[in-house]
């Protein structure tokens, strides 16, 4: 029997993304002319991260059931469980190239998620050309990650949206409103649709610019979009109701063996046990993350070989600190 899992948590790429069934009817939105999908251009650390990620089944069935129903997957879990790593093995493996981040802040709206446009820059220009308004308009704007990501592309993108919880109340329902309809306007393109109907932009990933056609965008085949969240506020229902939710829950000893051999290798490894014992101690009394065990195993392993202070004193001052950082 065949898995139906298209995402299957390796660190083998695949086209599997080609294999999924049409979206439900509901699903469905541009079928006219595509962008090419984009290959190349990781970062090699990031390849490195997605390679070495590994999810619960749990959580690949949550990530396929999000796959098959064009929806947003929204990751929740505490500091350090590898939230943001998801988004990057989701998309290595599935050949969807380089992930487009949008990180969230307490000021974040949803207008530079989409686009840019330099009013100033393109007045200034104007004036320069003695009032002629008939410079290309597309020179001013730029997609956003979220605008870039809704381009007709023929292979979705995938969009890391990281740490909504901390954007502005209205940020979730404003989002839905784009999530549902695949698209959105650019108002100073529509506005010179009439003496320029097509118009060239620039995209967040600094890739080919792209034709935009009546200032109108629509995706052809949903993003995967990987939405993050630390769990410090509610979200709205409606919102919760068209996503996916998708708790990572922190790895326990036989995970953390496993990532600090991965990350670390054989020799470090083999050292670092009574660490891992220490760290998932404390962690019970405070949100230490995987990324500061590795940190600390590291750092003592190297300071004890060069004959620097005691390992178990260097690595307890080292864990206090990262606790009272973390806490």
């Amino acid at each position: 029997m065949s898995d139906w899992r298209v995402f299957r948590g390796t660190e083998v790429p695949h086209d599997g993304i080609d294999t999924l069934p049409a979206p439900p009817s509901w699903r469905v939105f541009d079928d006219g002319p595509v962008v090419p999908p984009v290959v190349g251009g990781w970062r090699p650390a990031d390849i490195e991260r997605a390679k070495l990620y590994r999810a619960d089944p749990d959580v690949l069935d949550l990530v396929n059931a999000a796959l098959y129903l064009r929806r947003p997957l929204l990751v929740t879990g505490k500091p350090g469980v590898g939230k943001s790593t998801l988004a990057l093995a989701i998309s290595y493996e599935l050949n969807l190239g380089p992930v487009l981040r949008w990180p969230v802040t307490s000021r974040t709206t949803l207008q530079e998620g989409l686009y840019k446009y330099d009013a100033i820059s393109r007045l200034h220009d104007v004036s320069l050309n003695k009032g002629d308004a008939d410079i290309d308009i597309g020179r001013y704007i730029t997609l956003g990650p979220l605008g870039t990501a809704l381009l007709p592309y023929s292979r979705p993108r995938a969009l890391l949206v990281d740490e909504i919880d901390k954007g502005d109340i209205d940020l979730p329902n404003d989002l839905l409103t784009v999530f549902e309809s695949g698209d959105y306007q650019i108002p100073e393109l529509v506005r010179a649709a009439r003496s320029r109907p097509t118009v060239h932009v620039s995209t967040a990933d600094g890739g080919p610019s792209v034709p935009v056609s009546d200032g109108q965008v629509r995706c052809r085949s949903f993003p995967v979009i990987v939405l993050t969240s630390n769990g410090e506020r509610e979200f709205p229902p409606a919102f919760l109701r068209r996503c996916i939710v998708v708790d990572i829950r922190p790895p326990d000893r036989e995970q953390l063996t496993r990532i600090v051999r991965a990350r670390l290798g054989d020799e470090i490894s083999e050292t670092a046990m009574d660490l891992v014992d220490r760290f998932l101690e404390r962690r019970n009394h405070g949100d230490l993350a995987t990324d500061q065990l590795l940190n600390a195993i590291y750092l003592t392993f190297h300071a004890a070989r060069e004959g620097g202070r005691g390992r178990e004193d260097l690595a307890d001052q080292l864990l206090r600190h990262l606790r009272a950082a973390s806490a």
